[in-house]
């Protein structure tokens, strides 16, 4: 089976796994080189706004994300705003990664950028050359197409599942199990 491993697929934890990094993971791949890959968990959500988090931040009643293992002293950024912020890198169609720090931060502080344009993550996930190859074969990635509504509209509760729906077929049903299987 030829997997199609690329910057900008969704990866879906399969159901089972039990990393508890990644129970239930929907993770945006950011990043796919020679030298490994790099992405962000987007259906964690920490319980702390992102002014609170940073120094010298303006104002901004924005959730921060748990993006993975990797790294927790991090902040890292996805937006849809990539055409007003220099240095961003679009990863999917849509859906921007990081640029010009100071930029962000000043069309957050003039109200042009609101907490529907842009996530914030503490850490990554990340992997080694070949890794995520390997986790994919081995059946512990279920890679699916990113939409922007996935970042910017889903709950991210309903997230994990309602990618793994909208793939059809088997994965409706797979989406419908409940977490804890033992319980049903």
């Amino acid at each position: 089976m030829a997997l199609d491993l690329h910057t900008g697929i969704v990866l879906l934890a399969e159901p089972f796994m039990l990393d508890t990094n990644f129970k239930r993971a929907t993770v945006l791949l950011v990043e796919h080189t020679n030298e490994g890959s790099l992405g962000f968990i987007l259906n964690r959500k920490v319980n702390m706004r992102v002014d609170r988090l940073v120094d010298d931040f303006p104002d901004f009643d924005a959730p921060v994300y748990y993006g993975g293992p990797v790294a927790t002293d991090t902040v890292h950024y996805l937006h849809r705003k990539g055409e007003l912020i220099e240095g961003s890198e679009e990863v999917s169609r849509g859906i921007f990664w990081g640029g010009n720090y100071e930029q962000l931060k000043a069309l957050i502080g003039q109200g042009v950028l609101t907490s529907r344009d842009v996530r914030f993550f503490v850490g990554y996930a990340g992997w080694s050359p070949q890794q995520l190859l390997e986790e994919l074969q081995g059946g512990s990635w279920v890679p699916a197409t990113m939409y922007p509504n996935y970042l910017f509209k889903t709950r991210p509760e309903r997230l994990w599942s309602q990618v793994m729906s909208n793939k059809g077929n088997t994965f409706s049903v797979i989406a419908e199990m409940p977490e804890d299987v033992h319980f049903n």
